[in-house]
C-alpha cells in the first residue's frame, strides 16, 4: 500500500502548481501581519492636556499657567491629568495677580479635567482613545480592547481546527477571511469604545482561524520538502511583510476610521483567491469524496505539464490512504508520565516568549522617535530573524539555537536601562536586536515542541503550548502599560523573563537529528528525570518490590 505523498509523486516538488499555490496562500496572511498591529495607530495616545474653555476669562499669563507642572524624565512637563481649580485662577486673573509673581502655584488647589482633554495633533488626527477620551481615570481601556482581541484569537483557535475537520479547509479559509475583513470594516462605524471592542474580539477569531486554515491547506497540498520551507518562511515572512505595511497606510491616514477603512481593501481583493486555491485533496479523500480530490490533481499536473495516470487511486489502496482511526488520546495523557508531564509544564512557561514578541511589537508608541519609523524597523527585522531560525533549525541543536536566541533577546532589553537618556537612538537599535532575537526563538519554539511530543498526543501537546502562548500575548499590553509609571519597566520584566526561559529551555532534550517519538514510551527525556528513575528504581529493590514487569514499564 502506497501513502498520499507516493501516489502524488509524479505532480514532482516545485512545478508551477506547487508556486502557485505556495505564493497564494502566503499571500492571504498578509492581512493578518496588519490587522492584529494595527490598534498601535487605532489607539494611540497622543500628548495630552486638560481642556480649558475658552469661555472662562483668564488672562494669557494665567491660561499658560493653568496646568499643574510634573517632573518627568528629568524635566518639568505639564500634567495629563489635573489642571489648577477655574474658580480660583479665574478669579485671581480679574484681581490682576501675576502666577509665580504674586501667587505661588504650589499652594493652589487642583481638580479633575472636567471639560475634558486637548490633544496633540502632530502624530494622530484621531484615534479612539482621543474620539472616546481614554485616559486618565479611563487609561486602562485601550490596553484592554487590546487584550480582548487576543482572547478572540485565542477562542478562534480553539474552534478553527475542529472547523476546518468538519467543513473543509478552503470553505473555512475564505469564511474566516471574510469575518476578520467583515467585522473589521464595522468596526469604523463604532460609536462607542464597547462596540469597537466586541468587533476586536470577532476579528480576531477570524484572524487566527484563517490563518489556521491556510496553515493545513498550505501543509497537505505541498510536498514534505516544500511544506518545511511554507511553514517558516512563506507564510512568517508574508505575515511580517503584512505587518511593514502598516506604518506606511498609517503614516499617510492619519484618522483611525478612514485608516481603518484603507486596512480592509486587501482583506476584500483576498477574495479573489477563491478561484485559485483548490480544496485540499487530503480532506477530500477523508470525507470519501476521491472524484473530487482526483480532479484537483489532475488539474495540478496539467499546470505542471504532466500527464497523470489514467487511474491515480486505486480502490485497493483507499483503505489505506484514508487509513483508519489511531487509538483515541485524552488531554490527561499529557501529564501521565512525569516525563511528558515535566515537558507539558515546560512548554507552558513558554508563554513568556509570546510576552516578549507581542510586547515589543506593541511598545512601538513609547519610543524615541518617529513612531511610523520605528515601526517599521520593528517588522522589518522579522524578515532575518525568520531566515535565521529556518537556517538553524536545519542545522544546528534546538534547545541551543532557541536558549541563544532569547539570551540576546533578553540581556539587550536588560540593557536598555544603562543607556542614558540622551542616546536615545542607541536606545531603539537595543529594541531592535532584542525583537529580532525573540522573534527567531518564537518561530522555532512551535517546531521544537511539535518535535518534542509524540504523534498519538502530538496535536494536544502543540496545542497546549499554543493556548500558553496566546494567554502570554492577552498579557502583553499590560506590560506595556507598565510604562506609564516607569519607562524602562518593561523592559525590565521582559527581559528578566525572557532570560528565564532561556535558562529554562537548556533543560529540555535535544530532538535535532533524533526520529519523532510515535508513542509516550518513546519521548526523550527531560534532564534529571533519568536520575529520578533510577533512584526510584533502587528504591524499589531494597524494599523487595522490583519485577521485570515494572522495570519495562518504567523505560523509555
Amino acid at each position: 500500500m502506497r501513502d498520499y505523498d507516493e501516489v502524488t509523486a509524479f505532480l514532482g516538488e516545485w512545478g508551477p502548481f506547487q508556486r502557485l499555490i505556495f505564493f497564494l496562500l502566503s499571500a492571504s496572511i498578509i492581512p493578518n501581519g496588519f490587522n492584529g498591529m494595527s490598534i498601535v495607530f487605532l489607539a494611540g495616545t497622543p500628548e495630552h492636556r486638560c481642556l480649558v474653555p475658552h469661555t472662562v476669562n483668564l488672562s494669557s499669563a494665567w491660561r499658560n499657567h493653568s496646568i499643574p507642572l510634573e517632573t518627568k524624565d528629568g524635566r518639568q512637563v505639564p500634567q495629563k491629568c489635573r489642571r489648577y481649580r477655574l474658580a480660583t485662577i479665574a478669579n485671581f486673573s480679574e484681581l490682576g495677580l501675576e502666577p509665580g509673581r504674586d501667587v505661588d502655584l504650589e499652594q493652589l488647589e487642583q481638580e479633575s479635567c472636567l471639560d475634558g482633554w486637548e490633544y496633540d495633533k502632530d502624530v494622530f488626527l484621531s484615534t479612539i482613545v482621543t474620539e472616546w477620551d481614554l485616559v486618565c481615570k479611563d487609561d486602562w481601556k485601550a490596553p484592554l480592547t487590546t487584550s480582548l482581541f487576543f482572547v478572540g484569537v485565542l477562542m478562534g483557535s480553539f474552534i478553527s481546527g475542529q472547523l476546518s475537520d468538519r467543513f473543509g479547509r478552503k470553505n473555512v479559509l475564505f469564511l474566516t477571511m471574510g469575518m476578520q475583513t467583515g467585522f473589521s470594516f464595522l468596526q469604523v462605524f463604532s460609536v462607542n469604545f464597547e462596540m469597537f471592542t466586541v468587533l476586536f474580539v470577532l476579528v480576531g477569531m477570524g484572524q487566527i482561524s484563517n490563518y489556521v486554515a491556510a496553515f493545513v491547506l498550505g501543509t497537505e497540498i505541498l510536498s514534505k520538502s516544500i511544506r518545511i520551507i511554507f511553514a517558516t518562511l512563506g507564510v512568517c515572512i508574508f505575515y511580517a511583510f503584512g505587518f511593514m505595511v502598516l506604518p506606511l497606510f498609517a503614516y499617510f491616514i492619519r484618522d483611525w476610521r478612514m485608516l481603518l477603512l484603507a486596512l480592509t481593501v486587501p482583506g476584500v481583493l483576498c477574495g479573489a483567491l477563491w478561484w485559485f486555491i483548490p480544496e485540499s485533496p487530503r480532506w477530500l479523500i477523508s470525507q470519501g469524496r476521491i472524484k473530487e480530490a482526483e480532479v484537483i490533481i489532475r488539474k495540478a499536473a496539467k499546470i505542471n505539464g504532466i500527464v497523470a495516470p489514467s487511474t491515480i487511486f486505486d480502490p485497493s489502496e483507499l483503505q489505506d490512504l484514508n487509513s483508519t482511526k489511531p487509538q483515541l488520546h485524552h488531554i490527561y495523557d499529557l501529564i501521565r508520565t512525569r516525563n511528558i508531564r515535566v515537558i507539558t509544564i515546560m512548554s507552558i512557561i513558554l508563554l513568556t516568549i509570546s510576552v516578549g514578541y507581542f510586547g515589543l511589537s506593541l511598545d512601538t508608541p513609547n519610543l524615541h522617535g518617529d513612531i511610523y519609523v520605528n515601526c517599521f524597523l520593528l517588522a522589518a527585522v522579522e524578515v532575518p530573524a525568520y531566515v535565521l531560525a529556518w537556517l538553524l533549525l536545519q542545522y544546528l541543536p534546538r534547545r541551543y539555537s532557541i536558549s541563544a536566541a532569547l539570551f540576546l533577546g533578553g540581556s539587550v532589553l536588560l540593557f536598555m536601562q544603562l543607556v542614558p537618556s540622551e542616546l536615545f537612538y542607541l536606545s531603539t537599535a537595543l529594541v531592535m536586536v532584542g525583537k529580532f532575537g525573540i522573534t527567531s526563538a518564537y518561530s522555532m519554539v512551535y517546531v521544537y515542541t511539535a518535535e518534542l511530543y509524540p504523534t498519538v498526543v502530538r496535536n494536544m501537546g502543540v496545542g497546549v503550548s499554543s493556548t500558553a502562548s496566546r494567554l502570554g500575548s492577552i498579557l502583553s499590553p499590560y506590560f506595556v502599560y507598565l510604562g506609564a509609571y516607569d519607562r524602562f519597566l518593561p523592559y525590565i520584566l521582559m527581559g528578566s523573563l525572557t532570560i528565564l526561559t532561556a535558562i529554562l529551555t537548556l533543560f529540555f532534550p535535544e530532538s535535532f537529528g533524533v526520529p519523532l517519538p510515535d508513542t509516550i514510551d518513546q519521548m526523550l527525556r527531560v534532564k534529571g528525570i533519568k536520575q529520578w528513575q533510577i533512584q526510584s528504581q533502587t528504591r524499589m529493590q531494597k524494599d523487595g518490590e522490583e519485577s521485570p514487569t515494572v522495570l519495562k514499564s518504567t523505560a523509555f
